[in-house]
């Protein structure tokens, strides 16, 4: 039972005016269009594919219907939004339900843990950060898997800060992290950090080093309740659907990606600050972030599991998306609680920047850490930069190279000056409140100029789909997934070599064709790939004799006005 201590009513008062901010920021014009100018990264027509299961039983009564089935992907998503359908009926609001509840959950359960880390000053500025993160509420805003997942990862790392002093919360710690990696199988890097910190401190135990008894069996439990949920999802989910499972979770999501080999890892690691505006709008957390983090490796036999493991979200996190895709902004969205926990941890604290353990350390043995140093002062450089020539890669990632190795050599070479001066140095709660303060703010303001000019184009050209076409209809294309959620429309989702591409060209029981035709023909296909397989164009082809219906407008691009059309495939032939 998670329960605030009836002795600090300050904190439960606070907490709860920041949750009710967080409810507003979340639940305010739930259908509105996502940002467009600036963006965060969400494509607006994913959430219809990804909720396509869900809607199919909601309405249909089947959950398949068609050979796209984002449920084998993304189980326990598609049945949070089957019971946000089943209970609320099938519409956009309903679809993002589940996502802003549990982004709210987020928020605080991140503030309670960091609480007991490092109390309730702490707690506050970790839950007052996360309320407010653009990004982060934009995402908890949208009907896609990533705000569910993190929210799982972020109630399992809260169940293992709890485990420490009552070792039966592992067993929920283990089970929030599957049912994070079957919210999206993305979520595996943090179950195997959940694995690492746990099988350490056993290590640690084996080998005769002193660990409190608590948490030994902590990392016990906890490994059990992974182990016990990961048996639990194979034989009722993965082995049932073993075919359907594989398909989706490996050749689909994995052998599609692009290449693994030295070149590719190295441009992927170069490319992780520089690509996209989610570090640079949180450059404060980045920075005291992985300054709080080398903190945590440079004392970690002493540091608190909750610590550890926000470290090693983040290294893996990082790990992960370095060997397979570090192009969609949507990865990204990850780090964003384990950065603001410890920016938390370090403002609220009472901590210095870097422990006095540090400053210790004689220079040739901090010389091992060197990577770690030059790799995170390249992401801090990188993050901001990035401004300098924005959405240009090469120069800022030369220039952040170069800051961060001098900013390096400047470091070893003053070791004993600049270790002291960040060993001693402790942000005062003036200041950190001050500084949470100017934070919020800024947020705030991203979040009142969409809300400003925010717009409905995406539900308005559903609810128009609607009255043209009636429940039942066969519509082909990606965007008819997109424009589903207002109306009875029956898509038909074409992927590239996966959900019904094979016989893409010959579907003649279709009749309609969903796409953009601005900025382009076909944009839903090649916004990410835009020379091969056009897959919508492949549709197009297929029927030359094709005839426009009516035209949407839809909000995707950085200018917010574009437009989908509604074709007949085989124009005047059938009228």
């Amino acid at each position: 039972m998670i329960r605030l201590r009836a002795a600090d009513p300050r904190f439960a008062a606070a907490l709860l005016c920041i949750l009710t901010v967080a409810a507003l920021l979340r639940g305010l014009f739930p259908a509105a269009d996502p940002p467009t100018n600036t963006t965060s990264g969400i494509v607006w027509h994913d959430e219809g594919a990804w909720v396509h299961n869900a809607r199919n039983k909601a309405l249909f009564g089947a959950w398949s219907l068609d050979a796209w089935n984002p449920m084998y992907i993304a189980p326990v998503f598609t049945g949070l939004e089957y019971l946000s359908f089943r209970t609320f009926g099938v519409g956009v609001r309903q679809a993002r339900l589940a996502p802003e509840v549990l982004g709210l959950l987020s928020v605080l359960l991140l503030a309670l843990g960091v609480r007991r880390i490092a109390g309730s000053g702490a707690g506050l500025i970790a839950a007052a950060l996360l309320a407010t993160n653009y990004p982060y509420v934009m995402w908890n805003r949208a009907a896609l898997m990533e705000g569910p997942m993190i929210a799982f990862l972020v109630g399992s790392w809260y169940c293992y800060v709890r485990a420490q002093s009552h070792a039966g919360w592992g067993l929920l710690a283990g089970a929030f992290a599957l049912l994070g990696f079957f919210t999206k199988a993305a979520a595996a890097f943090y179950a195997a950090a959940l694995g690492v910190d746990a099988l350490l401190v056993i290590a640690f135990h084996i080998a005769g080093r002193p660990v409190p008894e608590e948490q030994r069996k902590a990392a016990i439990v906890t490994l059990v309740g992974l182990v016990g949920a990961s048996l639990i999802a194979l034989a009722l989910f993965v082995l049932p659907n073993w075919t359907e499972y594989r398909f989706y979770n490996w050749q689909m999501s994995v052998t599609r990606k692009p290449s693994y080999g030295l070149g590719a890892l190295v441009d992927r690691a170069s490319w992780f600050p520089i690509l996209h505006d989610l570090f640079t709008r949180m450059w404060f957390s980045v920075t005291l972030g992985i300054t709080a983090a080398a903190a945590v490796l440079a004392t970690w036999r002493t540091a608190s599991a909750g610590e550890r493991l926000l470290v090693l979200w983040i290294g893996l996190g990082a790990l992960e998306l370095i060997l397979h895709d570090v192009g969609n902004e949507r990865r990204f969205m990850l780090f964003i609680p384990p950065l603001i926990a410890l920016t938390a941890i370090v403002l609220g604290g009472g901590r210095a920047l870097l422990p006095r353990t540090v400053a210790a350390l004689p220079r040739g043995r901090a010389l091992i850490a060197a990577p770690i140093v030059l790799y995170g002062l390249y992401v801090i450089y990188g993050s901001i930069v990035r401004i300098a020539w924005l959405y240009e890669v090469s120069p800022n990632v030369r220039l952040a190279a170069v800051l961060a190795g001098v900013t390096t050599i400047a470091v070893y070479a003053m070791w004993s000056r600049i270790i002291g001066i960040l060993s001693t140095t402790v942000v005062p709660t003036r200041a950190a409140v001050t500084l949470t303060m100017i934070i919020v703010t800024g947020h705030l303001v991203q979040y009142g100029q969409w809300a400003v000019g925010r717009t409905y184009e995406n539900y308005e050209a559903s609810r128009a789909l609607g009255a043209v076409l009636p429940p039942g209809t066969l519509v082909h294309g990606k965007l008819a997934n997109g424009l589903a959620l207002e109306n009875g429309i029956k898509p038909v989702f074409v992927g590239r070599e996966f959900g019904n591409y094979e016989d893409r060209r010959r579907r003649d029981d279709v009749r309609y064709i969903l796409t953009y035709i601005a900025p382009s023909v076909g944009y839903e296909s090649q916004r990410k790939n835009p020379v091969r397989n056009p897959v919508i164009q492949d549709v197009l082809d297929a029927y030359p004799n094709r005839t426009i219906i009516m035209t949407f407008d839809v909000a995707e691009t950085a200018t917010g006005h574009d437009r989908a059309a509604l074709i007949d495939k085989f124009g005047r032939e059938k009228d």
